[in-house]
């Protein structure tokens, strides 16, 4: 049986409450989890994919209505006085869970007409709009979370946002000390915009997994690509960062972002990558 329950705020205990049972709100999102994009802050999605999270019920950050065997019987029916408390909508549907964040824009409380058999005038009431389509769902048999904007669903799961990872203070003043980086026109750690701060965080991972020759080659590819873009002394082997657009740029390049095109050897900066591994 498909049910709907709602996540209600200031309820630690049982926060989840069930609204109504045998109804489902969203059309059966059908995807292939093995074409879901893991998550990435500087992917940018293509229309109709999704972001996913592995092995979710093993996560910090999986709330325990998604860790245990589902039974309706487990939930306390939502009393009116808590309608305008929902934080989150849950449509448990296809064995699966369809989530959709509410905000209180998404709460209607005018008189509206409603038009079925005959046009007819509804006084004001509580009403919630549903969306087409979910913010996020749980495929249960696959253990994974789907998602296209983090932002939206970080108020749902609470502590998701470590998958958001920043620099830390240190992280970003350890980057800049790299021996291939001279900082110039007062440039320092406070200057670092927090989406560099994110591609820091990228970048050490990449160049931790690098030998010493790959990281001399990735400094020729990016002076390589960027030559109109950053200075690179060449006696030294640094490249002058001034400024938080510069700083992108070569993070861009730690990153493998710049190619050719094949057929029309046109130089090209890759806005989202994508595995194919």
């Amino acid at each position: 049986m498909d049910h709907v329950l709602a996540k209600v705020k200031r309820l630690r205990k049982k926060p989840h409450r069930k609204i109504i049972s045998d109804s489902r709100l969203f059309d059966r999102i059908q995807v292939n989890v093995d074409a879901c994009v893991a998550y990435d802050p500087d992917h940018n999605l293509d229309e109709d994919a999704w972001f996913k999270v592995e092995r979710f019920s093993q996560q910090d950050f999986c709330p325990d209505i998604f860790r245990l065997p589902f039974d309706s019987k487990d939930y306390d029916d939502l009393e009116k006085a808590q309608f305008e408390d929902i934080i989150c909508v849950i449509s448990v549907q296809y064995g699966d869970f369809y989530l959709q964040k509410v905000s209180p824009s998404l709460f209607i409380h005018r008189k509206t007409i409603t038009f079925g058999e005959a046009a007819e005038i509804e006084e004001s009431g509580h009403r919630l709009v549903i969306k087409d389509k979910p913010d996020a769902v749980y495929l249960r048999q696959e253990d994974t979370l789907i998602f296209t904007s983090l932002a939206t669903i970080s108020s749902i799961f609470k502590g998701i946002d470590i998958l958001y990872k920043e620099a830390t203070d240190q992280e970003v003043e350890d980057f800049l000390d790299k021996d291939f980086i001279d900082l110039s026109d007062d440039y320092n750690v406070d200057d670092v915009s927090k989406p560099n701060r994110k591609r820091i965080a990228l970048a050490m991972d990449t160049l931790n997994r690098m030998e010493a020759d790959e990281r001399t080659q990735i400094i020729d590819y990016i002076n390589s690509y960027c030559d109109q873009k950053l200075r690179f002394d060449e006696d030294n082997e640094k490249f002058e960062i001034r400024n938080d657009e510069e700083l992108k740029y070569l993070l861009y390049g730690i990153e493998q972002r710049f190619y050719t095109t094949p057929l029309s050897r046109e130089r090209r900066l890759a806005n989202s990558v994508q595995s194919m591994d």
